[in-house]
């Protein structure tokens, strides 16, 4: 998983640009055998020149051993070893070897510091190399080098510094061509990572969208058709005894709003499991059904709707439909039924233009902070529909008893 907390820079700029990752048990334990198989193959040489040689051996053993868990020290007890051969005046032995190992280290599992100290080495190394074999050890042994001339002797000598040279930077750089690739496969890992973090990110807020999607539409089915039910209900129960025709017309408008709000659920619920819902959704054409059904239910709408429609998409058109139900549904709830509710829909070049004001109820009107409560559903629906249409919205309480909704919906041509 992603790390809560990006890496500290500073660390990250003293190993080369990104964070050094300590070794892993395996690995400490994989350097450890290795360094003591190496450790026993040079014995074999070593016990032959002594224990000097054999604290040679140990050293360089030694260095190999800590090679990834401190690279640093790796350099310094190489060296140290080296140093201490040529002070025994020790020809070319086989621990020696370990040198390559340690300068690899250098480059590839350490600090800023220690790869850059592990290069400079390796110039050293071939430098102090050259002169102990060919000016040191000659003159102390009695030795001589290859050459039957001055001129042969310096051509060699300069041969024995190419080669030392070489081999040395070769581990150095074959260590960093390591520590490169290591970083560019870690680069891609954390790539790959936060993108796949991205993604989910962005499957979440999909997902959460969609949830708010149909918890809005959830509500406004119920909301709306409870509400033509219980004024029907209502209306049904004080008819029954004088009017008893108008009851069973009542009861006839419960039955149809209650199919009609049980079909809408089961389409949301199909859309529930589902991924992508194929219910059809309502549109600006059903907004006189609509009307109808809230007049049966004993509201007085005055409906007005000026200008020629412009085509709106299905996103638009589902939200101008639910504004407008929702509007009504509060006003059958919340409002003064025996008052009429204006409702004008003006249609521009640039959209719609919706306007919904009804009379408050004596109660609401006297409590408007008590009565704001029962729109903490609806109010907000209807502001995150005009707002994902693009369009505004504005719902407010009068002084003069009114509560006013305004919207509007910007035009889009329809899909």
């Amino acid at each position: 998983m992603i790390p809560r907390h990006p890496p500290d820079r500073a660390a990250a700029s003293a190993y080369g640009g990104s964070v050094r990752t300590p070794p892993g048990r395996t690995a400490v334990v994989v350097d450890a055998a290795l360094a003591a198989v190496f450790a026993l193959v040079c014995l074999l040489y070593a016990l032959i020149g002594g224990w000097a040689d054999v604290v040679v051996v140990l050293a360089f053993a030694a260095a190999l051993a800590v090679r990834r868990v401190s690279p640093g020290w790796s350099l310094v007890i190489a060296w140290g070893a080296a140093v201490t051969q040529m002070l025994l005046l020790r020809d070319v032995q086989p621990a020696d070897l370990a040198v390559f190992g340690v300068l690899y280290a250098t480059s590839a599992y350490g600090t800023r510091t220690v790869k850059w100290c592990g290069l400079g080495s390796a110039g050293v190394g071939a430098v102090v190399a050259t002169v102990y074999l060919a000016l040191v050890k000659p003159a102390f042994d009695a030795a001589t080098i290859p050459g039957d001339s001055e001129m042969g002797r310096l051509l060699w000598t300069g041969i024995l510094f190419a080669a030392s040279l070489t081999a040395l930077v070769l581990a150095w750089t074959v260590g960093l061509l390591v520590r490169t690739v290591r970083q560019s496969r870690e680069q891609q890992r954390r790539a790959e990572l936060d993108r796949r973090e991205r993604e989910h990110a962005e499957y979440r807020y999909v997902v959460e969208q969609e949830r708010n999607r149909i918890a809005r539409d959830m509500h406004d089915v119920v909301a709306h058709s409870l509400a033509v039910v219980i004024a029907q209900a209502d209306g049904a129960r004080f008819a029954a005894a004088s009017r008893p025709e108008q009851a069973s017309a009542a009861l006839g408008t419960i039955a149809g709003v209650a199919r009609s709000a049980l079909g809408d659920v089961r389409l949301l619920l199909a859309e529930l499991r589902h991924r992508e819902g194929g219910a059809p959704q309502p549109a600006v054409d059903d907004l006189d059904a609509l009307i109808a059904q809230v007049r049966d239910a004993g509201l007085d709408v005055r409906f007005v709707e000026r200008g020629e429609r412009t085509p709106l998409g299905a996103g638009h058109q589902i939200a101008v439909y639910r504004i407008v139900q929702e509007g009504l549904t509060n006003a059958l709830r919340h409002g003064d039924a025996a008052q009429p509710v204006e409702l004008q829909l003006d249609w521009t070049d640039g959209g719609l233009d919706i306007r919904l004001e009804n009379a408050m109820r004596a109660d609401a009107a006297a409590h408007p902070a008590a009565e704001a409560v029962a729109f903490r559903h609806g109010i907000p629906g209807m502001r995150e529909r005009a707002q994902l249409a693009g369009g505004t919205f504005d719902a407010q309480a009068g002084d003069d008893g009114r509560f006013r909704v305004h919207a509007t919906i910007p035009a889009k041509a329809a899909a």
